[in-house]
């Protein structure tokens, strides 16, 4: 056998149907989307959901069940690795970072994360520390103080 005697099973492999082929197909002229209109077009169509313009069943449901974004504690983060930035026995806290930086806004609170490695003893002071950024700290002989 070689591969130009290959073919497949017969049935197996249906020819695509070619629409807007002449009268005889049954799909000519129009090619079975009627006359003009946006369906009728190149592209056309609306988007699922769409109901010609009515509200759509989906804006006029009312919102239910419960959403957190409101009331849920957003902290500004900073990784360890970033605290490398400050020198030795220095002292840490949220107006320093602005100040540097490395957050924009305090927003409820810092959290200190633990990404990368510490290499400066400092003093940290933040509302939370993830544990391994808080062992990072005091691997490196710092402390790490929640506020």
């Amino acid at each position: 056998m070689k591969l130009h005697e290959l073919s497949p099973a017969p049935g197996s492999a249906v020819k695509p149907f070619r629409k807007g082929r002449g009268p005889a197909s049954g799909n000519g002229k129009t090619a079975g989307k009627g006359h003009k209109g946006q369906n009728a077009r190149s592209g056309g169509g609306v988007r699922p959901g769409f109901e010609g313009g009515q509200m759509p069943l989906q804006r006029r449901i009312p919102k239910r069940g419960f959403n957190n974004f409101v009331f849920a504690t957003r902290y500004a983060t900073v990784n360890v690795e970033d605290l490398n930035r400050f020198e030795n026995g220095d002292t840490v806290d949220a107006e320093r970072l602005v100040g540097i930086g490395l957050i924009k806004k305090k927003l409820d609170g810092v959290k200190i994360l633990g990404t990368g490695d510490l290499s400066r003893k400092l003093t940290v002071n933040a509302t939370a520390f993830s544990q391994s950024a808080k062992d990072k700290i005091e691997k490196a002989g710092g402390k790490a103080k929640v506020i």
